[in-house]
């Protein structure tokens, strides 16, 4: 299994880094536009199954398809499919529901939950200052959720309740994914975790055919959409497979401590996107919220990074695991 070939060329990383971002919420974006047309497995199954063919180009051209098609870990890469579709699926169900700016703010709530399940599944030692980290960036998350869950004449609809509640889900799953890659790459290369992602996806989404059959919701049936649909959700697909490229390809330039503070970048996207397309402004709720968690974030990734220093300098000769 050869080592992918790494360059330290920040410029170029924070520049995939951003790319990625913009375009993973010009993604969501898509989806949200084509929402009240096609149920949320259907808008997976587009978006995971045209995503491939631009990784499977990409694999090719860097000469890593065939560990892309050879995984060492089949089981592995099922549950993460099936925890990320589920995310996936949550996520786009909520992006109907909700403004764009308050499901991205509701997303950072990802790392705070990767630290404490990091501490519960594989052992990680959690100390006061990311414990502080977490417990700030949780106050965030409760900030940026408390008006949806009010009760009262004043309180939003039932419908945007469910919305940031599953929202808030898709971040636990996304959670679990994180944990879950950790150990998966320890046994199969980048190229399988990402090739095999889109494939169990693609699969696990077309599961919700027969559901929506079954059970006859209108939210759930998949359906015929027009042209127009169809064409966004081709192109949904096409873009988060750009992006899902852009970001893996970032990590090649610089390091992972470097650029997760980028990931925040969403929110300022999110906030033009949101404005711009449809006509949304974030609430006093949801910036200060955000402030909060991205700042929870930012204090988990700092110490992270402090701690990889510190554990390089004990242990000089020991190769770090690479991120995929």
């Amino acid at each position: 299994m050869p080592s992918d070939l790494t360059q330290n060329r920040p410029g170029r990383a924070i520049a995939l880094k951003l790319a990625a971002v913009f375009l993973f919420m010009v993604m969501a974006a898509i989806i949200k536009a084509i929402s009240d047309e096609v149920p949320p497995g259907q808008a997976v199954f587009f978006r995971s199954f045209f995503a491939i063919p631009v990784i499977t180009l990409w694999l090719w051209q860097r000469g890593q398809l065939r560990y892309g098609l050879i995984p060492s870990n089949l089981m592995g890469h099922v549950w993460r499919g099936l925890f990320g579709t589920t995310a996936m699926g949550l996520t786009f169900a909520g992006l109907g529901l909700l403004p764009l700016p308050e499901v991205t703010a509701i997303g950072y709530a990802t790392p705070i939950f990767a630290v404490i399940f990091a501490a519960l599944f594989l052992g990680e030692r959690i100390r006061v200052f990311r414990l502080s980290a977490v417990g700030l960036g949780l106050i965030g998350v409760l900030i940026v959720i408390a008006p949806r869950l009010s009760v009262g004449p004043d309180s939003l609809s039932a419908a945007a309740t469910a919305g940031a509640l599953m929202v808030l889900a898709a971040s636990v799953l996304r959670a679990l994914v994180q944990i879950h890659v950790r150990r998966l790459v320890q046994t199969d290369h980048t190229a399988a975790i990402v090739f095999y992602f889109s494939v169990t996806a693609s699969c696990i989404a077309l599961l919700s055919m027969p559901v929506g059959l079954v059970f006859g919701h209108p939210a759930l049936l998949w359906v015929v959409p027009p042209g127009w649909v169809i064409g966004l959700l081709i192109s949904a697909g096409l873009v988060g497979g750009v992006a899902q490229i852009m970001v893996t390809s970032s990590y090649r330039f610089g390091g992972a401590s470097m650029l997760a503070p980028f990931d925040y970048a969403s929110m300022i996207f999110a906030g033009i996107i949101g404005y711009v397309v449809f006509d949304e402004i974030p609430t006093g709720p949801i910036i200060i919220g955000a402030a909060l968690v991205i700042a929870g974030g930012v204090l988990i990734i700092w110490r992270e990074r402090q701690l990889g220093l510190d554990r390089s300098k004990s242990k000089p000769n020991q190769t770090p695991t690479g991120a995929p």
